[in-house]
């Protein structure tokens, strides 16, 4: 399913609304702009498998793009808009793209990059007389496109994830996430999907998709505010969102009264992901909202998933779920599978491998099982209990190893998640010639508290009644802001560059 489907339906009806101008795509405009954009880019020389980047911010066109892309048989890479110009021009020139669509807000990024592209657009420029000038004639064949996009970098550069374009017209069901997504969360018509996060990350824009698909409304933030979601909720009548937990801490810390005064008694479903949640924060969303919160752990090379509701993390707290997508295995670092408990590395079993690195076939290697070519990971660490339920301890490339003994910081962080003095904060493992390693964190104070001594003795003491001694972090530093990606992830190798350089 695609546009095409609803503007023959619904023509009038919103297929996007922008949360705080309220600018509205109907579906027939959605559907004849994306074909005017398929015909400028076949125009272009744009064949099946090119790929198409897109370099914006929230608003509509993206959608625009992206619905060319999928309805011609194209790749879409949603680019990053905060990385540098050196960042993006290398995500464009490893995606091979033959154009490039850019928002007004970015054309003075568009204008450093060093890129050679086929076909440059600039929305309300070039891009506006282009679609004007277009074929609006269906088109003869509309293959099924995909999109190619990168992951958020927090462990190194940026790596494309390319999967196999499916085999199957864009009006034709078998797309993967309307496929999963839509059931398990009961996406329909009757759908208004709040999105708050940016479109080029990989959930925002999939599940953007997924109700354009099955012919909802996607109400898009321009950016996230915490009483502006709220705010949104209760204008537009959302039915289903999709937050993070840096949101869900967001949303908790308003004044109580704020939450309060607005109505989100039209939520069915909250769903989040992309980052692990603390226990506390999620036992009081449910207890605020119901239990319509619902998890689910994927990754953007989309090698599998498992899904969680709020009944049974209420009996199963701080699991992420069982099996949505493959089968989870549990290894150890020389590939043996592990039993219920044991930490280990966590493996999707699937049927063939879904993804591969875009030019990168030892980084492609090394997510492959030792043994089973169709068990892949994506580097992150866990355990299942009896019940077959996945939690997760933390990413590999971040636990700490300590005296011999293995920290998981994401322990720590969750630990002062909701303290009236944090508003942000990250652990990481540092050099130390007698411990091998040693524990520090990085701390974005509460507006109004005073970094200092003070302020160290008081986490300090906070974090040595609550968790064994040796995990307590040895220094805090304070910070105004800490490197997070606007999808909640903490690029921690810019701290740890950061401390190694000083």
């Amino acid at each position: 399913m695609y546009p095409g489907t609803w503007a023959a339906r619904t023509p009038d009806k919103p297929a996007l609304v922008m949360a705080g101008s309220g600018r509205t795509l109907t579906y027939a405009e959605l559907d004849e702009r994306s074909l005017r954009l398929a015909h400028v880019l076949r125009d272009a020389g744009l064949v099946v498998g090119d790929v198409v980047a897109l370099l914006s911010d929230n608003r509509p066109e993206a959608y625009e793009v992206y619905w060319a892309a999928l309805r011609s048989g194209l790749y879409v890479t949603a680019v990053n808009h905060h990385l540098s110009a050196e960042e993006v021009s290398y995500i464009v020139r490893d995606c091979g793209a033959k154009a490039l669509v850019v928002a007004p807000t970015k054309s003075d990024l568009a204008a450093e990059l060093d890129v050679d592209v086929d076909l440059v657009l600039t929305v309300e420029g070039g891009y506006e007389s282009a679609l004007a000038a277009a074929s609006a004639e269906p088109l003869a064949e509309q293959p099924h496109g995909d999109d190619l996009l990168y992951s958020s970098g927090t462990t190194g550069r940026p790596k494309g994830i390319k999967p196999p374009l499916p085999a199957i017209a864009v009006d034709e069901p078998g797309y993967v996430y309307p496929t999963v997504f839509g059931g398990l969360y009961g996406f329909g018509e009757d759908t208004v999907y709040l999105s708050p996060a940016p479109v080029y990350h990989a959930a925002p824009l999939r599940f953007g998709g997924v109700v354009h698909a099955l012919g909802g409304t996607l109400v898009m933030m321009e950016r996230f505010d915490a009483e502006d979601a709220l705010r949104a909720i209760e204008r537009y009548a959302v039915t289903h969102t999709q937050m993070v937990p840096t949101m869900f801490v967001r949303l908790l810390k308003l004044p109580e009264d704020v939450r309060a005064s607005y109505d989100v008694s039209s939520l069915r479903c909250v769903v989040h992901a992309a980052a692990p949640c603390p226990v506390d924060v999620k036992r009081r969303m449910i207890e605020w909202f119901g239990p319509i919160v619902h998890e689910y752990y994927a990754s953007t090379e989309a090698n599998g998933a498992t899904f969680i509701d709020s009944t049974s993390w209420l009996a199963h707290p701080g699991s992420v779920g069982t099996a949505l997508m493959g089968i989870i295995r549990i290894c150890s670092d020389d590939g043996a599978v592990l039993g219920p408990g044991e930490v280990g590395t966590v493996y999707f079993e699937r049927e063939q491998r879904t993804f591969s690195y875009h030019n990168d076939p030892e980084r492609t290697a090394s997510t492959q099982h030792p043994e089973h070519e169709s068990w892949t990971t994506v580097g992150d660490l866990g355990y299942v209990d009896e019940d077959g339920y996945l939690y997760l301890t933390d990413r590999k490339a971040f636990m700490i190893i300590s005296g011999g003994v293995n920290i998981y910081p994401q322990e720590v962080e969750d630990l002062f998640s909701l303290h009236p003095a944090v508003t942000d904060i990250a652990v990481i493992g540092v050099p130390d010639d007698e411990m091998g390693e040693r524990v520090v964190a990085f701390v974005q104070p509460a507006p109004g508290v005073a970094a200092g001594a003070e302020l160290v003795a008081e986490l300090t003491a906070y974090a040595r009644d609550r968790i064994a001694h040796f995990k307590v972090p040895r220094e805090f530093h304070f910070r105004d802001e800490l490197p997070r990606t606007p999808t909640g992830k903490m690029v921690k190798g810019k701290l740890r560059d950061e401390y190694v350089g000083a």
